[in-house]
This record gives structure tokens, sequence and C-alpha cells, in this order.
């Protein structure tokens, strides 16, 4: 049997961590076994959805290598692939059941399911419907239909013993069927009710196996009474744990936690967010940590995944993150770096980016860390002459005076500003005062930077920055230690 799942969102709005890790475990489902992953908008919800919603699903699937084998931009043997699309079906396969006595029409106004909620003891969140529509006779149902009465279409949960159904994550999970509400299957308005659409769609695009988060566990006895009331197979359920910003709360974006966007416009590799992603709620064979999406195909088994919540930790993330960076090759370091060095130092700079991102390689967390670090070669900042004092550099304002007047001629008698020549000519003036290195590198340093810390030495700010802001840079060290 050829595995298929899918991954169902609603357009209502930013890709969360949640839902993309449920992509991203339905789509190594089926990779890991040769299967098919497939994407299904499902916007039968007409009042939640958001305008261009839609394009950040597909643009999140396209940036994140989660590519569907069908889909409504890819098509596939069992479209339509947007649920608002496929709306004849829905009403025929409600009135199926129906027929079979497994569903019923319900004539109530909303002002007498109201007055239900109300007068119900346990109050509004344990009240049920009291079927009140359950014994119209068939004569009484094509009447009020005939006449145009507003209508939903309810299951007919049966009233006793417990259904059960098996979760790969949680086991075997038993409910008493007198428990469960006589849910809608078709709203008023002639759509389909988010949980009946899904049953329809899944068993007619031969789902395999449904992936979704752990609060839909108790509407999940509901499905599998759905399935068997059409006499369909039911998919193998895998329910998932939810990710939590702490021990108490879960991730919501209502509370600041980040979306996938957030994550990308802070700076963070969707390589390293999708490893991450992989790690909230699966565990590998063994103690392995980075993978690639490919990796992931390979290693995943749907037997490592936890039942325990977990917590999006994002100073774990962040540490990732750098590892990714790392270890990557320059050409690709350089162009996740390029565009935020051209955003931080000018599309027009004449500057070397690909020296620089040498220089920050191995120094970034994430890539919103380039603008900062880079500040001070587009501007010399404001900065006071104690920087020139460093206890290790054995430096202070009056060697750090002598050192940078001892450099301006040197510098200045310099032909070809290359690496070697600048790094030559500070060394053999080093020699010839008869100090250590750090008595001339540091001022010089200082100098050309006014910052505490910078991406590279004396050398390579001077080749960054170029001979003639590195020399009027010098002497305006000069001029604040004269003072």
């Amino acid at each position: 049997m050829e595995i298929r799942t899918r991954f169902a969102p609603s357009p209502t709005g930013y890709m969360h961590i949640g839902n993309l890790r449920t992509a991203l475990y339905e789509y190594l489902i089926a990779k890991s076994e040769g299967g098919k992953f497939i994407l299904r908008i499902e916007d039968t919800d007409q009042g939640r959805l958001v305008e261009g919603a839609t394009d950040v699903i597909y643009n999140t699937l396209k940036m994140t290598g989660l590519q569907h084998d069908e889909g409504p931009d890819v098509g596939g043997p069992y479209g339509p692939y947007v649920q608002s699309e496929r709306m004849g079906m829905y009403m025929d396969y409600a009135k199926e059941l129906v027929a079979k006595g497994e569903a019923y029409y319900c004539f109530c106004t909303k002002e007498r399911l109201d007055s239900l909620k109300e007068s119900n003891e346990e109050g509004v969140a344990f009240a049920k419907y009291d079927r009140h529509c359950l014994g119209l006779s068939a004569e009484e149902v094509e009447a009020k239909l005939e006449a145009g009465e507003p209508f939903v279409i309810r299951q007919k949960m049966p009233d006793a013993g417990t259904t059960t159904f098996d979760d790969v994550v949680y086991g075997a999970i038993t409910v008493e069927n007198k428990e469960l509400d006589d849910q809608i299957l078709m709203k008023a308005d002639g759509y389909p009710t988010y949980n009946f659409a899904n049953v329809v769609d899944d068993h007619l695009m031969h789902i395999t196996h449904v992936v979704r988060g752990s609060e839909y566990l108790s509407s999940t006895p509901k499905y599998s009474l759905l399935y068997a009331a059409f006499g369909w197979d039911c998919p193998v359920y895998v329910h998932l744990p939810a990710v939590m910003r702490d021990a108490q709360h879960k991730l919501s974006k209502r509370h600041g936690d980040k979306s996938f966007e957030d994550l990308i416009k802070e700076g963070y590799l969707v390589d390293a967010i999708m490893n991450y992603i992989a790690l909230l709620g699966w565990a590998p064979s063994d103690n392995t940590e980075i993978f690639t999406l490919a990796e992931l195909e390979g290693k995943f088994h749907i037997g490592g995944l936890s039942k325990s919540p977990s917590i999006f930790d994002i100073k774990k993330l962040t540490w990732m993150n750098g590892e990714y960076m790392k270890a990557m090759d320059a050409e690709t370091f350089f162009t996740h770096a390029e565009p935020k060095l051209k955003e931080a130092l000018g599309e027009d700079t004449q500057m070397d980016l690909k020296y620089i991102a040498s220089l920050l390689q191995k120094r970034l967390e994430t890539l919103n860390d380039i603008a900062p670090l880079v500040q001070s070669f587009k501007e010399l900042p404001e900065y006071g002459t104690e920087l020139y004092t460093h206890k290790k550099m054995k430096t202070n304002d009056e060697i750090a005076l002598d050192s940078l007047q001892a450099s301006v001629p040197v510098l200045e008698a310099i032909t070809d500003w290359t690496e070697e020549n600048i790094h030559n000519t500070i060394l053999d003036l080093v020699a010839a005062k008869g100090v250590k290195n750090g008595i001339i590198m540091w001022p010089i340093r200082t100098a050309l930077s006014g910052e505490p810390t910078s991406p590279g030495g004396a050398t390579e700010l001077a080749l960054i920055l170029g001979k003639e802001e590195s020399m009027r840079r010098i002497q305006k060290g000069i001029a604040m230690l004269t003072k």
C-alpha cells in the first residue's frame, strides 16, 4: 500500500511553528516510505479567510523544500485540491448518511440552540443538542425543506457503548458514546464543517495517515464513527503533542511567539529552523542533532514520535543556526550574507563584501547579527579615548598616540594597498620600535573601528576601509588623543 499523507491548512494567516511541524512530519512519514505528500487547502470556513494567506502557504512549502506531489498548483488524480471547489459532493455524502439513518436534518433556530446552552446546568461548554429534530417524520422533514426553512445536517451518534480508536503516539483511546454530541456535518450556508469535509476528502484522496495536533483527539471518535457510517476504512491517526513556549503555555502568536516568517525576518536560516522543528517531538535513534532534509527522510521513523509536549527553546535554535552558518562553504554563506551586507552598507558600496563575509562567518548566530557588526565600516561611531586603554595589550592614551603617529608615514608610503602589504608594514613598525604586536595593532584597530570589538583586526579593517578612509580615521584618533 502506498503511504499518502496530506497537509491541509486553512488560509487564515501566518504559518505558526506547530503547523509547520505538522507539515514536516507528514512529509517525512510519506517520503521515508517512498509515499506521496499532498497539499489540500481547506477554505470552507469563509469567515476566517485572510487575503494572501494561501500565498504564505505556497511560499513556505517552497522555501522549506517540502515539495508536494499533488495539490492545487500541481494537480493530481484526486482534485480539486481546494475544498471550496469541491462543494457539490459534500451535500451528496451528507444526504447518503441521512438515507442510511446515520444523520438527520435539523431545523432548530439559533435562538432555540442558545436557550439550550443557557438552560444547561453544567455550562455552555458541556451543552449537547437535545435531538429535538431527530423525531421529525419524513413528511415533516420534506415539508420544511419544501418551505425553504434553513437547516443543518447532524451526525446521529450512538446512544450507548463505546468507541475506540488507535493512535500512533497515544495508543488506544476509548470514549463513552453518550458523551458525544450530534455534531453538525453541513452548515446552514451549505458549506461542510471542518470535521465532515476532512473525512470525505481524506477518503476520496486515499489518505493513509492523518497527522494533526493532540487538541483534535477529542474529535477523533466522531471521525471514526463517520468512517464506520460510510463503511470506509479509517486512516492511521498520528496526533502530535503541543509545542510549548514554557511548561504551562502553548506557543501563541497573540503572546508574541514567533511564526516561521518572523524567524526568517530575524535572520534564522530555513534549514536550521526545519532541523530544529524536526526535533520538537521526534528523536532519532542516535544522538545526532544536525540533519539536512534529505538526511531526515532517511532517518525518520514514525516510532520515534513522543507524546510529551516539546518546549520551543529559542536559545537552542540560535545555537543550531550558528552551527549551520559555521559549517557552510564560503560561497553558500555569502549568498545568505550578501543581502544583509548590502542592506547595512548600501547597494552601491565598493567594499569587498565577500571578504567581509569571510570575517563574519564564524562570529554569527543569526544573519541579523551582520548589521551591527559592520555598521562602523559605513560610518565611524562616536567613541571616547578610553577605548585605547587595554590591559592585555598594555596600551594607554600616551602609548596609543605614539603608535598612531608612528603608523601614519609608513602606512601612507604603501602604494599597493593589499592585506599582505598592510600586515607586513605594521609588523615592520612593531620590529622597528621593539614592542609587542598589540602596542601597535590595538590603537590602529581602535582608530579604524571606534568600537571595543570588531570583526577583524587592524590589517583586515584597513583593507576593508581602503587607504584614504583608513588614514582619515587614524588622523581623527590622533586628534582625539592630543586634546
